[in-house]
């Protein structure tokens, strides 16, 4: 893999986003911070460079700023928002606070014809773009011409044809930015005169190619836990090493209804995968018996899982190394630079890492991939599609859908209601126009009247959003029709619940789970 974009990250929240969409355009990237910006160029020759947008003012004298090599290689470099202001200043321009700013959509006039806007725009049209600043340019570096402006940004996009450097006032990467993902397919293709072959298959030669030189003939554990990530990197590991790989499944109890069994019928049915099945679900709800903090709950959970698996890798014994579904935005958010909004990891998508007691070598065939990658690559390697497609489901599971002290009856009551749910959403044909579904039962109870009696029982939620890359989500818009006959079935068909409710309240970026 010799081809590449650097993506040099000054704290964007969306700088993921932007090698999202350079690798759509089947061109492989990587972003590394600023910081350590200067040790990779000199191990490495990106064929272009992408600096990103980030939450400082290039007007401060302790600014975040890109190696000053970065712009005597040779290859062309686009900056983004900050990355734009970044390339005036550090070449010659004037960047200045206190300006209108821009927040939000914004209409953008092309001005002069660019090979970076291609086929995308031409001289006099307007479009929309997502703005989000609140410094701006003043004055251009020599070389530099403008090429598009806004009513609050009179460079909104400029251009050093010559040197084939260039930089936008607005952000391509977002999907608010319609025309953004040609643009930048322009920047990787005509300027930088990438091919677009970066593949699923190919990546799936070169990494189980990888895994037999990594490996060799020792042995292999993988921990699975019903999810996407550690199915596929079990599937990917044992396609390159067969039998030398033993997965083991700690089944907590607090799955969706029916996922155990279908994890332990596709890896020991239709894979023959060796595994073991670890049913540990009293011992996890006697663990969380009397907690009803959400954080408390997570770490338990995490702790208590920490522990199965060591047992269960102690009694295996001879194992080397342990294969981990670690994705790339992992991978980022562990070396963003302090103070970045992409520098916390949500503890409850993460329930806690091994020990090092265990002495392993780390396996983590998926670490340059984004989550819609390993769905491609599972597609490649042929696991189901109802698999494959499945909605996100937390590591700590429904234990973060069930506010309160968390006991047998309640995730019965639970995961009822929400196998209910989903199977309404299949019927109605939404299940993949949904980046998320799911119920939470809450810690309160109403009176109600069914039939000739009065009841009190417990209060369900209903959650969908609609998001594109998970970053924000918008609730999504059932229609009334549709929510009264899931709210009919769930208090017809499972007792303990005699009110549904639909939450229709949208997530900035972060998190999209309930808690």
């Amino acid at each position: 893999m010799t081809d590449k974009i650097l993506i040099i990250d000054f704290g964007s929240q969306v700088t993921q986003l932007i090698a999202r969409r350079v690798r759509e355009a089947g061109v492989y990237s990587e972003i590394v911070p600023f910081q350590k910006a200067q040790d990779w160029l000199a191990r490495e020759e990106p064929r272009a460079i992408i600096l990103s947008g980030g939450p400082a003012s290039a007007t401060w004298v302790e600014a975040p700023r890109a190696p000053q090599s970065v712009f005597e290689r040779g290859v062309p470099v686009l900056g983004i928002c900050y990355g734009q202001q970044l390339l005036a200043a550090q070449l010659g321009g004037k960047v200045e606070s206190g300006h209108h700013r821009e927040f939000g959509r914004a209409t953008i006039t092309i001005e002069e014809f660019s090979p970076l806007f291609g086929d995308v725009w031409e001289p006099g049209e307007t479009d929309t773009v997502w703005m989000s600043h609140g410094d701006r340019i003043t004055a251009l570096p020599p070389g530099f011409e403008v090429i598009a402006f806004s009513e609050n940004a009179p460079f909104a996009a400029i251009a050093d044809e010559r040197r084939r450097f260039y930089g936008v006032q607005f952000h391509p990467e977002v999907v608010h930015t319609p025309h953004g993902a040609a643009l930048l397919a322009n920047f990787v293709h005509a300027i930088a005169g990438l091919k677009a072959d970066w593949t699923m298959q190919g990546f799936r030669k070169t990494e189980i190619e990888k895994l037999r030189a990594q490996i060799g003939k020792a042995k292999v554990i993988c921990g699975l836990s019903g999810g996407v990530d550690s199915a596929v990197t079990a599937v990917l590991v044992h396609e390159a090493i067969g039998d030398q790989l033993t997965c083991v499944f700690v089944d907590t109890g607090l799955m969706r209804a029916g996922e155990a069994e279908e994890v332990v019928a596709l890896f020991k049915g239709h894979y023959n995968i060796p595994l073991v099945h670890v049913a540990a679900e009293g011992l996890f709800l006697e663990k969380l018996h009397g907690v009803a903090d959400p954080e408390q709950k997570r770490k338990i959970i995490g702790a208590t899982f920490i522990d199965v698996f060591e047992a269960e890798a102690r009694r295996i014994g001879g194992a080397e190394f342990l294969a981990q579904g670690t994705l790339y935005p992992d991978v980022i958010e562990s070396v963003s630079f302090s103070g970045g909004p992409s520098v916390t990891i949500k503890s409850h998508h993460n329930v806690g890492g091994l020990p090092e007691r265990m002495n392993m070598k780390l396996v983590e065939p998926l670490r340059e991939l984004f989550k819609d990658e390993v769905r491609r690559l599972g597609r490649e390697l042929g696991l189901p599609e109802a698999f494959v497609g499945r909605h996100p489901f937390p590591g700590p599971g429904l234990a973060i859908r069930l506010p309160g002290e968390i006991t047998k009856e309640k995730l019965e009551i639970l995961r009822k209601a929400d196998a209910i749910y989903l199977d309404e959403i299949r019927k109605a044909g939404l299940y993949d126009a949904i980046w998320q579904a799911f119920a939470v039962l809450l810690p309160v109870k109403t009176v109600g009247v069914m039939g000739d009696e009065r009841t009190y029982d417990h209060v369900c939620a209903l959650r969908a959003v609609a998001s594109v890359d998970g970053m924000t989500a918008e609730s999504y818009p059932f229609e009334h029709a549709f929510l009264a006959r899931v709210a009919t079935r769930i208090v017809n068909e499972v007792r303990g619940i005699n009110r549904v409710v639909y939450d229709v309240t949208s997530k900035p970026p972060g998190t999209i789970e309930w808690e």
